[in-house]
């Protein structure tokens, strides 16, 4: 299993950046797929971006693309979500979670931290 925990959310105004943090605990971390999600209020959760598990590999969902940037660091057990550019419309709880290879679910997630973006 791994645990997870966020931070690095806060309030920025639009056009921003942040830099958010997920520390994954577990001695296996090289072997899972990362993920961060988003939800807004009265939204679905959805896909922000991913990565793959030596970190060759992302895939990010349109509305993020070339704003922002997935990356992990293997020997500290993060996973990081550069986030840029910042619009109203990225205010969300962001969470991170983690994906046991090969298997394509995300199984653990982590508590979330609060994005808020001011116009």
């Amino acid at each position: 299993q791994v645990q997870l925990v966020e931070s690095g959310g806060g309030l920025v105004q639009a056009g921003g950046s942040l830099r958010l943090s997920c520390a994954a605990s577990g001695r296996t971390f090289s072997s899972y797929g990362m993920g961060w999600f988003r939800q807004a209020p009265g939204k679905e959760r959805e896909f922000v971006a991913g990565i793959s598990s030596n970190g060759d590999s992302t895939t990010y969902a349109d509305s993020v693309k070339g704003r922002f940037t997935i990356s992990r660091d293997n020997a500290k057990n993060t996973v990081y979500l550069q986030m840029n550019s910042l619009t109203p419309e990225d205010t969300a709880v962001y969470y991170c979670a983690a994906r046991k290879l090969p298997q394509r679910q995300y199984d653990y997630w982590g508590q979330g931290t609060q994005v808020t973006v001011s116009s």
